[in-house]
């Protein structure tokens, strides 16, 4: 048997919506994102899941508590999301007016460059990846949901796919990843699953 594990992208926040990174800002749901969470909750009502863990930043605790109503939810601080440092709360265009140059190498070569102030992919993969392994041991052959971040889910995909893309993985608000872990291998079986959102 395989151990389960349902990646889950917290809900939108008025910050996603601005398209204002956020990273260790502590922020919830706006009302489109509590939407979100309960289409969510719809879809993975008939799903046996054994355990729920969630990153403690506030929009992943409030999907998950819309999520999964009335189910224990277990905190785990390490998977909150990046802190992206000198460019958290800004928006593409002010990062680009303010930090140009910085920016674009950042943004071709996020595994390269560390924003100022900020914290690097591959500091990000390590802390994901061990407190992955951890649940793993902990939950072998059951099926466990990890409510969290996009970049979380992004370094977590790369390293099972030993690749450095992670823009094209970071996944989208209220939206399902499935990975498998079985005899000492993972593998993605559901990747940024939205088709509970509707158009």
């Amino acid at each position: 048997m395989a151990t389960k594990l349902i990646l889950i992208r917290h809900g939108q926040t008025q910050w996603n919506l601005r398209k204002r990174y956020c990273g260790f800002t502590d922020i919830g749901l706006n009302a489109a994102g509590r939407q979100q969470a309960t289409r969510l909750q719809k879809k993975l009502k008939s799903q046996a899941i054994d355990r729920v863990y969630v990153s403690d930043r506030e929009r992943a605790i409030q999907s998950a508590k819309i999520i999964f109503k009335g189910r224990k939810i277990i905190v785990v601080p390490v998977l909150r999301e990046i802190s992206f440092g000198i460019f958290e709360g800004l928006s593409y265009q002010q990062i680009m007016k303010k930090y140009g140059v910085l920016y674009s190498q950042w943004l071709n070569k996020p595994y390269s460059i560390r924003p100022p102030k900020g914290e690097g992919l591959k500091d990000l993969e390590k802390r994901v990846v061990k407190v992955i392994n951890k649940i793993v041991s902990l939950n072998k052959n059951k099926t466990v949901a990890l409510v969290c971040h996009g970049g979380v889910i992004s370094v977590f995909l790369n390293y099972i796919l030993e690749t450095k893309d992670f823009w094209a993985k970071v996944t989208d608000s209220a939206s399902v990843s499935i990975v498998e872990y079985n005899k000492n291998k993972w593998k993605i079986v559901l990747f940024n699953d939205i088709s509970h959102l509707g158009n």
